[in-house]
């Protein structure tokens, strides 16, 4: 059974600098630790990743797994569906990135993750992985932007 975990920052730059960093999935080694390989498998119209393979240590073990990727018609919202995994049967979540009244350079970063993996485990296990899959997420994403190493 997945649940959905919910965490939400303020990050000291545009939200459109911040869905920039979040969509260049091939770069997500350089800065999000666990992620050791990302290759994009296909391409939207507007030359976005779609699906995009990924290689990453999870509990002391690689896994891979493949994310389908939308857009929707918010242009700062991301979000992902699993459809490929060796060790999940659910990854899905995403990233909403809100702009605040009178601070341009200022945004508020929300992310979203319900995680169901094959084998079960303990739940305080499982939230424990969650959590720490959703901090670095959003806590490497923050500091990579505000140390403007957007490319």
């Amino acid at each position: 059974m997945s649940e959905t975990t919910t965490i939400t920052t303020i990050v000291a730059a545009s939200p459109e600098r911040c869905y920039e960093l979040a969509i260049d999935y091939e770069r997500y080694p350089q800065w999000a630790a666990d992620i050791k390989e990302a290759r994009i498998r296909t391409r939207d119209d507007a030359g976005r990743g779609s699906e995009v393979e990924f290689r990453a240590a999870a509990m002391g073990r690689s896994t891979s797994y493949v994310l389908r990727y939308n857009y929707g018609s918010n242009p700062l919202r991301i979000s992902w569906r699993l459809m490929e995994g060796d060790v999940m049967k659910r990854l899905d979540g995403e990233y909403e990135f809100a702009s605040i009244d009178g601070e341009p350079d200022v945004c508020r970063v929300t992310y979203y993750l319900s995680v169901d993996l094959a084998v079960p485990i303990p739940g305080f296990v499982r939230r424990r992985a969650e959590g720490k899959i959703v901090h670095t997420a959003i806590d490497e994403l923050k500091s990579r932007v505000e140390a403007g190493l957007v490319a």
